[in-house]
């Protein structure tokens, strides 16, 4: 940059001697850090909210709360402008929903929430949380309203009443119109194309039924007359918002008009075999218009195997998955729909299961002669009702006696169970029993189960094999669960878990074998625990179940922290460095191996212990580097990751600094000033300077200088101005500290040219206050009160009379100001205060021009402030008013001379009472001299330090080298 400098000076050409020391001192100026110390630097996190994408209106709703109307279906862009240092991270999430069009992302963590294609169940009230780790998060909101109108459904119904004991009837006939939408709809009702309204016609009465206003118009013809059989039209409209179209139905009603009417050709209850083919119709007996005639099935969609052709439905080789309610509807929106059901049985049969109750008072847990006996039988069938169960002894049909008893549905045993009871069991009753479950006609498969009884038939008994009640093995692995069961017949065992509430590996809460082992493929550091093992009540006794334990302990590698730490620390200080096992089994330290860049290091000695540490007494270049500890616990290995050194941490950039400016010779350049905190500078040896290296991104060249620092403490603001950057270039910039060390964290930032075209502009733009952003003016947080922003349509209608404008300048009721309410809980003397955003100084004078609205008996004062940028911001007042000035807007221009950055103030000040409302509007900042006329109070206050000759300071370089004076101070 220099070269481009030094013949930016040679070539000055007529502007004079003094633009030549005006540009030397810059020159010198730039290669000169600020240093900035205060409280201001780390500055808590601020936020606003701006819509960038498709939106139909965005206005206040009553006065603070924002709301952002889009139409169903656009895209929803919103921004979360966020100022404050270290740059905030922002996270949206929504009231009872999620920001994202993904489901699953209940949150998004960027500074812009995109919705593609936004649906009205998105709606709602969405948050920006910005935090940067200072201060407490700001949180900002804005309510989202997505407008839609649905098409509408009409409905007709009809009364017949007699009257005059039945020498004639009314029929009295109700359109129903139906819709949904935001915001509710606008009912016009129609007959042909003339539109119908209670005054017109005696016959006609249009009412909103009151469990669903808004979304319903009903109308009503009243003693059906000859012209009321016509073409009927309801029409709605939410009045083109969001440029939403209306939209309409029409109703042909006659004479004939009627609900539909159904038969069905099928009972109710339908009992079909797998494989055959069945066709069910559902025939119209009435209904005008004609009806729709709709087939539905329940549970689940239509069989894959089914056919519908109008009311005929078909389903050709039927099978059980294809039970269940099949629904007939008939709709043509006239009374209510006809529906028919039927309920379709498939006959199956499956799961023969048994059970032996050895005593039926419960007395005796085993089979004793001369005591009752109760052999139960059950299979799962449908129709379960229509099983019918035979029994059999020895191979022949049992003879049933007095002591021979066949019972059914026995309350303590699952429904449609069959029983056969034997009293007073004797040796002679000993035998094999066979239970046979028939469906009788039809060609299903018998099923069958054997239950046999002697002196031999035993209850179980369950144990867990001699070493296997504690099972270990490693992660990923196969294990085996064992419990023996004794006794005959044995049953199958079901195994569950103890310890924790969680599915076993298939899914379910229990898991069913037959030899009483379970196996479990691959298994998990989860899958440890107590399970337990239990004799299942079908296929064996009827008695409480016999239950053992096993425990299972699965082994798996360390989990230890830190997965990776950065260790920064000063030259010739000790670290100690330690790796800790959180989660293991065996949870203890084995082994460690400690390795400094891949080189194996001397073993620390390990105890009984979950850790193990390691200190480097002495940091330097040479045991700087990268520091593993790998931690064994005889199952696997997990290893710490250590990064020291004594390299500085990177800056951090200020990015709160104002957009860039054109010189003041309009030559094509401008300037940028670079401004950044340093991260954590007392974790390593002082910054001794700073390697700034800058490069126009469409080249590769890059311009490295050095910037020194003489002392560095946290929070410690930086500048550094960047001169003669060409407009509209954008430059790379790569910062890096450089310590006795050596370089630190390079911090990297694009600076991109842009015209300051959204707040007030020192080369001439007037701020209206129109936009929410308010021309980036910002509320000052250290006041007592805020400025308001609203127009003539957003103002409280109760506000106090006789104070305040009635409308902006412009006159009207659209426009916008800024005011302070003077009312409670205002007290006198309360100030608020409004601060433009920072304004790089590219002439020697400025001219600021406002309106202002000073009215009310208790008025107080307005202010207008400058705010220069220094080592600590230094506020010069610079004009002021108080007092009743009537109800009339009115003009100030205040010129002033800033020294350097600078920001404008407005400062209103609460009088005696609550008539004291003060409002301006339409600030203006531009270069040069005011309007020489005078108007009213103003009065040009020189800064100090500015240049104005009554302070008769010397100058050597022009008006630039005061700001050289101020920084080098």
């Amino acid at each position: 940059m220099l070269p481009e400098l030094f013949w930016l000076f040679f070539f000055a050409g007529d502007e004079g001697s003094a633009l030549k020391m005006d540009m030397i001192c810059f020159l010198f100026l730039s290669l000169v850090p600020v240093y900035s110390r205060g409280q201001g630097v780390y500055a808590p996190a601020q936020a606003q909210i701006i819509h960038a994408g498709q939106a139909c209106v965005v206005k206040e709703d009553n006065i603070s709360e924002r709301v952002y109307t889009i139409r169903e279906g656009d895209t929803l862009v919103l921004q979360c402008l966020v100022t404050g240092h270290p740059r905030p991270q922002v996270r949206w999430t929504k009231t009872a929903g999620s920001a994202s069009d993904k489901f699953q992302e209940t949150s998004v963590l960027n500074e812009t929430l995109r919705i593609e294609k936004i649906q009205r169940l998105q709606g709602g009230r969405y948050y920006c949380k910005a935090e940067n780790g200072v201060g407490v998060p700001a949180i900002k909101s804005i309510r989202v309203d997505v407008q839609y109108l649905d098409e509408p459904v009409l409905t007709v119904h009809q009364t017949i009443s007699d009257v005059r004991g039945s020498f004639y009837q009314e029929k009295t006939v109700f359109l129903r119109c139906t819709v949904n939408s935001n915001p509710p709809a606008r009912f016009i009702w129609k007959r042909g194309a003339e539109t119908l309204s209670h005054s017109q016609d005696n016959g006609v009465d249009i009412y909103e039924p009151l469990y669903t206003q808004g979304e319903t118009k009903v109308l009503k013809l009243k003693n059906l007359r000859p012209q009321d059989y016509a073409s009927y039209t309801c029409q709605v409209s939410v009045r083109n918002v969001c440029s939403i179209p209306d939209k309409s139905i029409t109703f042909q009603l006659t004479n004939t008009t009627a609900p539909p009417a159904l038969k069905l050709s099928v009972n109710e209850t339908l009992v079909v075999n797998p494989g055959d083919n069945i066709t069910m119709q559902c025939s119209l007996t009435g209904g005008d218009p004609q009806p729709e005639v709709v087939w539905s099935h329940s549970p689940g969609p239509m069989p894959p195997n089914s056919l519908v052709q109008g009311g005929n439905l078909t389903i050709w080789r039927i099978r059980v998955e294809d039970s269940g309610y099949y629904n007939c509807t008939a709709i043509n929106n006239v009374g209510n729909p006809a529906k028919k059901i039927v309920n379709l049985l498939v006959r199956s049969m499956k799961n023969a299961t048994f059970q032996i109750t050895p005593d039926v008072i419960k007395e005796s847990e085993t089979i004793q002669l001369g005591q009752d006996l109760k052999l139960s039988c059950h299979v799962d069938a449908v129709p379960q009702e229509k099983v019918v169960y035979s029994w059999y002894k020895n191979g022949k049909p049992a003879r049933f006696s007095d002591r021979l008893l066949i019972t059914r549905n026995d309350p303590e045993l699952p429904p449609v169970t069959c029983s056969l009871e034997i009293i007073d069991l004797r040796f002679s009753d000993y035998g094999t029993y066979l239970c046979v479950a028939t469906f009788q006609g039809a060609p299903i498969p018998d099923l069958s189960v054997e239950v046999n009884i002697s002196s031999e038939t035993v209850p179980p008994t369950i144990s867990v094999p001699k070493g296997q009640s504690a099972i270990t093995v490693r992660e990923g692995s196969r294990a085996e669960l064992q419990c023996e069961v004794r006794g005959k017949p044995k049953p199958p065992i079901l195994w569950s878990r103890v310890d924790k509430e969680t599915p076993m590996p298939s899914g379910t809460m229990t898991m069913e074998t037959y030899d009483g082992k379970l196996h479990l493929e691959s298994v998990s550091r989860e899958m440890s625990g107590t399970y337990k093992c239990q004799t299942a009540r079908y296929n064996g006794f009827n008695i409480r179940p016999r239950e053992a334990l096993v425990q299972l302990n699965v082994q798996f590698p360390p989990v230890v922290e830190p997965a990776f730490q950065d260790v920064r620390q000063g030259m010739g200080h000790s670290v100690t460095l330690r790796c800790t096992m959180l989660k293991g089994s065996p949870m203890k330290v084995a082994t460690s191996v400690w390795r400094f860049n891949g080189s194996l290091l001397a073993q620390p000695l390990v105890e009984q212990q979950d850790y193990s540490e390691l200190k480097v007494d002495s940091v330097s270049r040479e045991t700087s580097g990268n520091y593993e500890c790998s931690i064994s616990n005889d199952v696997g290995v997990s290893t710490c990751l250590f990064q020291v050194s004594a390299k500085a941490y990177s800056p951090e950039f200020y990015y709160d600094t104002p957009n860039p400016t054109l010189s003041q010779r309009q030559s094509k350049n401008y300037s940028y000033v670079l401004q950044w905190t340093q991260k954590e500078p007392d974790a390593v040896d002082p910054i001794l300077k700073y390697r700034l290296e800058v490069r126009q991104l469409s080249q590769r060249n890059t311009i490295q200088t050095f910037i020194p620092v003489k002392k560095m403490e946290k929070g410690l603001l930086l500048e550094h101005i960047l001169p003669n950057l060409k407009v509209p270039q954008s430059y790379e910039v790569r910062l890096t500290p450089i310590t006795s060390f050596g370089a630190g964290d390079m911090a990297t930032r694009i600076i991109r040219y842009m015209e300051p075209i959204n707040y007030p502009n020192p080369t001439d733009n007037t701020c209206r206050f129109e936009d929410e952003k308010i021309c980036g003016f910002v509320q000052d947080k250290m006041d007592n009160f805020d400025w308001t922003r609203q127009n003539a349509l957003t103002q409280n209608p109760k506000r106090t009379v006789n104070t305040g404008p009635p409308t902006d300048i412009s006159g009207t009721p659209e426009g916008y100001y800024m005011f302070i309410e003077a009312s409670r809980p205002r007290v006198t003397g309360d100030k608020a205060r409004l601060i433009s955003p920072l304004y790089n100084i590219t002439a020697k004078y400025y001219c600021v021009s406002f309106y202002y609205h000073m009215y009310g008996k208790h008025i107080g004062s307005l202010n207008l402030l400058v705010r220069v940028r220094n080592k600590r911001a230094i506020d010069t007042q610079v004009w002021s008013l108080s007092g009743n000035r009537g109800n009339v807007w009115q003009q100030a221009h205040v010129p002033i001379n800033p020294p350097g950055p600078f920001q404008i103030i407005f400062e209103g000040v609460r009088g005696t009472s609550y008539e004291g409302d003060i409002a301006i509007d339409d600030v203006t900042l531009k270069k040069g001299d005011c309007p020489r006329k005078p108007i009213g109070p103003n009065k040009a206050v020189a800064l100090p330090g500015s240049g104005v000759p009554a302070l008769h300071s010397p100058w050597l370089c022009g008006p630039l080298t005061f700001f050289l004076y101020v920084l080098l101070r």
